[in-house]
């Protein structure tokens, strides 16, 4: 819940910095910015998308806003179950499959986020955590071209606190494991992002890390000229 119209300024900005970059940048403002995000991103390399939405396509349900207007505002992508979400709302893995599926038949991408917490971290329980999440999360209408994994340890988020370079790995190579149970050949495909405190200064060692695909940026995307320098270390 960050950005005013003031905001579309380190749009234009992060569009004069990347030119053409070597990787998919998307953007995830709050609804009220999706539309002018879109138009502000219009031929250039930045893709929209926003941070929810509802599991029906219209209705009685005050408040939210479904996929299908998402999709008529310009949005492409949808972040899904972010640890925020799930804690703060009760979203369980069911509702988030169901707004994945919402998603997909508008014909947009899901970005679906799972991740521990520390106290499940530090009970060693992190792996099961997460791929309970994975298997409960993922629709059936999930495929290599329409769904992204973030994995966000929920600890990490906004923390300033980083997993090491092999807990990443340890998890991310579980996640891919469970995607190609999964999907078969197609979850060899998904792309599996790591979210949690990453900024320039981390990146690139993080980028290196085996099924480490992108990033899921919070507070660093808030300044173009941060967000570009993560976005310069997936060269």
């Amino acid at each position: 819940m960050n950005g005013l119209a003031s905001s579309l300024a380190e749009i234009e900005a992060l569009k004069g910095i990347t030119g053409e970059a070597a990787c998919d940048i998307v953007v995830c403002p709050p609804f009220t910015l999706v539309e002018k995000a879109a138009e502000c991103a219009a031929g250039s390399v930045i893709a929209v998308g926003a941070q929810d939405c509802h599991a029906q396509a219209a209705g009685a349900f005050t408040g939210d806003v479904s996929a299908e207007m998402l999709a008529e505002i310009g949005a492409r992508f949808v972040i899904l179950g972010h640890s925020e979400r799930r804690s703060a709302y009760g979203e369980a893995d069911a509702a988030v499959a169901r707004k994945a599926i919402a998603v997909h038949k508008a014909g947009l991408t899901s970005i679906i986020c799972v991740g521990e917490t520390r106290e499940e971290r530090d009970e060693g329980r992190a792996i099961e955590v997460v791929r309970a999440q994975l298997e409960g999360s993922i629709p059936d209408t999930a495929t290599n071209a329409n769904m992204a994994i973030a994995y966000e340890p929920v600890w990490a988020i906004g923390t300033g606190l980083v997993p090491t370079l092999e807990q990443i790995e340890e998890v991310h190579s579980s996640i891919r494991q469970t995607l190609e149970r999964r999907l078969g050949e197609d979850g060899q495909g998904v792309r599996i992002l790591y979210g949690g405190s990453v900024k320039a200064s981390n990146a690139k060692a993080i980028f290196g890390v085996s099924n480490v695909d992108g990033a899921l940026v919070g507070g660093a995307s808030l300044k173009a000229s941060e967000f570009a320098g993560i976005i310069s270390a997936t060269v």
